[in-house]
């Protein structure tokens, strides 16, 4: 079991130095993105939650390939099992069922399970604060200011 804790426990900490990566990244170009003048603050929101949204499921499907080779360097299932496939429905907490782990390495299925709600819920925490901060900058210099909260 404690070998289990310690392969969940480093790919962990290895997603989340990618995931912090990321993140630092995306804080700083929507940082960037405000000091700018738009014309078009509907496009600018736009522009910038796309672009967002699809940084972070970038970021979560390499994390979950990280997974996917921890799975694959430890014989986590039977041969010919799709890992990656393994790792996402681990990862996001589908369960499926579909693919049993070896008893060896059961507790890697929750350990992968608890590290992708803890990355969502910062990738969801840093999507709010892009909205947030994206919407809050000023309107475009025609006359008047857009109203703050």
């Amino acid at each position: 079991m404690l070998r289990q804790f310690m392969v969940g426990g480093a790919v962990s900490v290895c997603n989340i130095a990618i995931h912090a990566l990321m993140m630092a990244i995306i804080v700083r170009v929507a940082r960037s993105v405000g000091t700018k003048e738009w014309l078009h603050p509907s496009l600018l929101l736009i522009g910038v939650m796309s672009s967002t949204v699809s940084v972070l499921m970038v970021t979560h499907t390499v994390e979950v390939v990280v997974w996917g080779l921890a799975y694959g360097m430890v014989d986590i299932a039977a041969p010919g099992t799709n890992l990656v496939y393994f790792a996402f429905v681990n990862y996001t907490t589908l369960g499926y069922g579909d693919v049993i782990p070896s008893a060896r390495w059961q507790l890697l299925g929750p350990i992968t399970a608890m590290n992708g709600v803890l990355l969502f819920g910062w990738s969801t925490a840093v999507l709010f604060e892009v909205l947030r901060k994206t919407m809050d900058l000023p309107a475009p210099v025609v006359g008047k200011q857009r109203k703050t909260r």
